[in-house]
């Protein structure tokens, strides 16, 4: 946020904060995990940015289902965006690859498939035990995440090449869905170069040849995978932001790396994941030369070769220094 602050004040931008609590400290104090009138008022803002609610004495899912997967299904931000952007003096461990080859977006749904929820047990702890998870998958989700695909490669202009990721010959149903309506919203987009990749395969070239991928497009559950994995090549979850997006109303972001309780108070956390989500937020609210000094800024500190090492304890700086060498560089 003091970077958020440095760029707005630049720019002559005007805002307006409030600051929740919620996450596993205040789950463990009052068993609340994000009460419905703290989520009607996020309804109101503009955008929400989200740091690591993670905390070791919290059970796996609790605050993954209770505030991240409820944040994004009731206020319905069905697009997450990861950039993946390989920054200079950033080591990858794909040999031969730099910058250039590295630089593609990653559009994934983020409201339905496998994640939606729907299933249950039959004779659960038995032997015979039965357990169904069931894809959703609609027109009207499909369309609109694919859509957005679409227009952010035309405004993109890089390559002008969207990529399908999915698994249709498996798949045969949910997505020969995705198939169809990426081939029809795809009329409407006749400038744009079109194509197919199986989630295997999207895997290996994502290896093999990153530079093949401009704006890639696909389902909530392999986009969760293969985020992941754009995250090393371009360097680590240290430098990996994310924004969970409903173009016509709010908007979350936040790095896509989660908590590291065994760091808290020691001022040693990688910051510019956290400092890139808070660019793509000024992008978003329409500031888009702000956000655009916030990534030049990330770029040249990495570049000087200032930053030894992007793990936690190792940059050479504290968090608080990183953050303000990158504030001082807008």
């Amino acid at each position: 946020m003091k970077v958020f602050g440095a760029a707005a004040a630049h720019a002559g931008i005007q805002y307006e904060t409030v600051e929740y609590d919620i996450g596993g400290d205040r789950y463990l104090a009052t068993g609340e995990v994000l009460p419905d009138s703290v989520l009607e008022e996020l309804r109101g803002f503009d955008a929400i940015y989200l740091g690591a609610i993670g905390h070791p004495d919290v059970k796996p899912g609790i605050l993954e289902k209770g505030i991240l997967l409820k944040v994004r299904f009731e206020l319905d931000l069905y697009i997450n965006l990861r950039p993946v952007k390989l920054y200079p003096g950033v080591p990858t461990p794909l040999k031969d690859k730099g910058p250039e080859e590295i630089d593609f977006i990653i559009v994934r749904e983020n409201t339905e498939g496998l994640y939606a929820g729907i299933g249950g047990f039959l004779k659960r702890g038995t032997r015979d035990e039965v357990a169904i998870q069931e894809m959703i998958n609609t027109y009207k989700g499909v369309e609109r995440c694919v859509r957005y695909a679409y227009e952010l490669t035309q405004k993109r202009n890089k390559e002008n090449t969207l990529t399908l990721c999915d698994k249709a010959n498996v798949l045969t149903y949910a997505h020969d869905l995705w198939r169809r309506v990426f081939d029809e919203v795809g009329e409407d987009y006749p400038d744009i170069k079109k194509e197919y990749a199986f989630v295997d395969a999207t895997t290996m070239w994502m290896v093999k040849n990153p530079e093949w991928f401009d704006v890639v497009v696909t389902c909530n559950m392999f986009g969760d995978i293969i985020t992941d994995l754009g995250a090393m090549i371009q360097g680590g979850m240290g430098v990996a932001a994310s924004g969970n997006l409903n173009p016509e109303s709010v908007a979350m972001f936040e790095p896509i790396h989660g908590s590291a309780p065994r760091y808290t108070g020691k001022n040693q956390i990688n910051p510019i994941a956290a400092i890139g989500a808070a660019g793509m937020m000024l992008d978003h609210l329409g500031h888009e030369d702000a956000a655009a000094k916030v990534e030049t800024s990330i770029s040249d500190l990495l570049a000087s070769g200032k930053i030894k090492d992007l793990g936690a304890g190792r940059m050479g700086y504290t968090t608080e220094e990183v953050g303000d060498l990158i504030a001082e560089g807008l």
